[in-house]
This record gives structure tokens, C-alpha cells and sequence, in this order.
């Protein structure tokens, strides 16, 4: 069972009843969940900032910097740490319009050397306290190639002002890192270590996050979240060299794999998104009008037209009402969700009118005073995207007028 199955069968079960009715002047279905944020539907551009952590990283003297390091102090290894720095990023991508979509992403990251040590003598101190004099930055720049889910959950609460959609996602790509990294070995005067290069590997990376749709503006959103990105281990050209700059010995430092810890603040834009529709005005009633129309909503499972309990018992008592008030006509109007054709929909739609018509006039209502109609997918009463399942949108509405 996929994950977006379960989220669905989980939005199914928590609405206890399949059917209720109320006046027509109450919401019957307030309740209820309201549909969560569309998932976006087409082009999107994004962007985000924040702050970036990347790991102390073990480095290796290769080649004549080697040979220098087993002459003089016996010991190759070394160890490079990194200040707190930033994270910027830019991305363009497509949404599939059923919570996947895929994207482009640039992006770049600073941060400052500030530890250079190991190189020590076989029976010297421990690492990092064997430099002076710490300077240089890391800058990582990266092109990524990512895929994420959003997940499409309900809003619990009507009036709550945010919706809130989770997100999960990974990419792979490439990233260049520019490295420039010096410190003077201790004792004064002994030579130091400088490393000047730029090289690129695969990199890779796991994203989570959440995104805070606006309502006042369709297809805005703000997105919080966190991300791991990594690159494969990398050489890098350095020297050592004298006090007077004179270089000792060349050579490469392979620096370990790149880790880095991110969290970004951001802005997404997804272009061409349905407007929700405006509510539709209700003309105010005559005084001499008759008693209000009165509603029933009567639910369907997916794909099903046959009658539960529950729905029983709602025709039931639009039956009894019908009988009890001075109704001259009961509209019965078939609806259908969004997950499957237009045309298959309106059959269906057809199917689940028919099939309330025929209870109530088994339950004694003239078949004359029924008037049938099926709308299919056209009339949801909760806007969404194609291929949605969405229970409330699975019903057949009784009107006695």
C-alpha cells in the first residue's frame, strides 16, 4: 500500500458517518475536514536562505607534501574545522498536479576556516593545537537535480488561518568547492601549510520541510525545512612552505567526503494555480416566501453506488419531512469526485441519484414529485485537483422544496 493510500484511507476514517443531513442554512459537513492546499500544478520557481553547518573534515598530505610530513614529523594526517556559515539557493521546477514534483536547484554555501591541526610529532600533542596564524573559507557551489512529495493532508479545523503541507525530497547533482585554507605549524618560525584549490564531485542530498501556503495569494507560499547535502572526497593542490613564503614541498591534501547541515527560510511561486471559487451570493428571501428548502446530503464510497445504513436512514427522514411539510417537488442531484474520466464520473454520478430516487419512492414519496439529475464531477463541494479522491464530493443532495 502506498503512503499516499494510507494518508487517504486515514482522511476516509475519520469522518464517522456517511451521510448527514441538516437545514440548508447550516454547513453539514462543518465538521468535517476541509480540503488541504492544491498540490501545484506546472511551473514554480523557489528560493530560500539560511544556515549552514558543514563538518570537520579529516585531510591527507599526498605526493611531496607527503614526504615532507614523514621526514619531519612522522604523521601525514591532518584535520581541517569550519565556523557556522550560510546557505543560499534558487530553483526552478514542475509540479505534477498529485503531490510530486521535480526541480532544478543552484545553490552556495560560505563558511570560514577557523581550525587547521593534526601533522603532529608521533609522540606529540592532540590535534588542532599544533597551528597558528588560521585563516581561509570553504565555498560550495552546487547544481542539483531533486524530486519531491507533498503531502496532501486535511485542514481539521475550518477557521484555522494556515494550512500546513509537509514535504519530503532528494536530489543528486554536482558540487564545486573552493577551498583556501593556511596555518603556521608551532613552534614560531616552523613552516606552515597552505591549501589553494577548487575541484567538483557527485554530491547528493535528503530534504524535509513544510510549506505555509498563502490564501490571499494563489501559488505563494512560505517553506521552512531542513536538508543534508554531501560530496564524495576531493583533492586539493596545496604547499608547505617557509616563514619567508619560499615553497618547501607541493603536493595534494585529499580532503574527507563533504557534510553539511542546512536550514533555510523560503518563498515558492507556483505560476497558472486555480483561483478557489467565490462564494456564491444569496439573494435574500421574499417575506411572503414559503418555509426554506431543506438538505440532505446522502454519501457514497469510492467508486460504489449501492446504499449503506446510514445512508438509509437519511432518505428515511427526507421521506418522512416530504410527507410532513408542503413540499411540491424533491430535486435528487448525483455528484462524483474527481479520480476517475468525466464520463465515467457522470455515469456514476447518474448511478447514485437513481439509486436514492428508487429508496424514496420504496419508502412511499410519489415518483412524480422526483425530479433527478446528475451532475458528474462539475459541482464539487470541495474544489480539487484532477484525479483527487475526496469523500465529500461522493454524494447525492435531497432538496425539498
Amino acid at each position: 500500500m502506498t503512503l499516499r493510500r494510507i494518508l487517504l484511507a486515514a482522511t476516509v476514517l475519520s469522518v464517522p458517518g456517511a451521510a448527514m443531513a441538516q437545514d440548508a442554512w447550516y454547513s453539514p459537513t462543518s465538521w468535517l475536514p476541509t480540503a488541504a492546499a492544491q498540490p501545484i500544478q506546472g511551473v514554480y520557481l523557489g528560493a530560500g536562505a539560511g544556515w549552514n553547518h558543514s563538518d570537520s573534515r579529516g585531510l591527507t598530505a599526498q605526493g611531496g607534501n607527503a614526504a615532507y610530513f614523514d621526514g619531519t614529523s612522522g604523521n601525514r594526517q591532518g584535520n581541517l574545522g569550519f565556523e557556522e556559515g550560510f546557505m543560499g539557493s534558487l530553483a526552478i521546477g514542475y509540479g505534477f498536479g498529485n503531490g510530486f514534483r521535480t526541480e532544478v536547484e543552484g545553490s552556495y554555501r560560505h563558511n570560514n576556516v577557523d581550525r587547521l591541526g593534526g601533522f603532529q610529532n608521533r609522540a606529540g600533542g592532540p590535534p588542532g593545537v599544533a597551528f597558528r596564524n588560521i585563516d581561509g573559507e570553504l565555498q560550495q557551489y552546487a547544481v542539483m537535480a531533486n524530486l519531491y512529495y507533498d503531502f496532501q493532508l486535511p485542514r481539521w479545523f475550518p477557521n484555522m488561518p494556515v494550512a500546513v503541507v509537509p514535504y519530503i525530497g532528494g536530489g543528486v547533482g554536482y558540487m564545486w568547492t573552493d577551498l583556501d585554507a593556511s596555518g603556521a605549524r608551532l613552534p614560531a618560525g616552523a613552516n606552515s601549510v597552505h591549501i589553494d584549490d577548487t575541484t567538483g564531485q557527485f554530491a547528493y542530498q535528503g530534504i524535509a520541510g513544510l510549506s505555509f501556503p498563502i490564501t490571499a495569494v494563489p501559488g505563494l507560499s512560505i517553506t521552512a525545512e531542513y536538508r543534508y547535502t554531501g560530496a564524495l572526497q576531493s583533492k586539493f593542490d596545496g604547499t608547505v612552505r617557509a616563514p619567508n613564503g619560499a615553497v618547501v614541498s607541493r603536493g595534494k591534501y585529499e580532503v574527507d567526503q563533504a557534510h553539511n547541515h542546512s536550514a533555510l527560510i523560503g518563498v515558492r511561486y507556483a505560476f497558472n494555480q486555480p483561483v478557489p471559487p467565490a462564494p456564491v451570493p444569496v439573494a435574500p428571501a421574499p417575506a411572503a416566501a414559503p418555509a426554506p428548502a431543506r438538505t440532505y446530503l446522502v454519501f457514497f464510497d469510492w467508486d460504489r453506488y449501492n446504499l449503506t445504513e446510514r445512508a438509509r436512514q437519511i432518505i428515511a427522514e427526507a421521506a418522512q419531512n416530504a410527507g410532513r411539510v408542503q413540499t411540491t417537488r424533491i430535486e435528487v442531484a448525483g455528484h462524483a469526485d474527481r479520480s476517475g474520466s468525466p464520463q465515467y464520473n457522470q455515469r456514476l454520478s447518474q448511478r447514485r441519484a437513481d439509486a436514492v430516487a428508487a429508496e424514496l419512492v420504496r419508502l412511499g414519496v410519489n415518483r412524480s414529485s422526483i425530479m433527478v439529475e446528475a451532475f458528474g464531477e462539475s459541482r464539487p463541494l470541495v474544489p480539487t485537483a484532477d484525479g483527487v479522491r475526496e469523500p465529500q464530493n461522493r454524494r447525492v443532495e435531497i432538496v425539498l422544496r
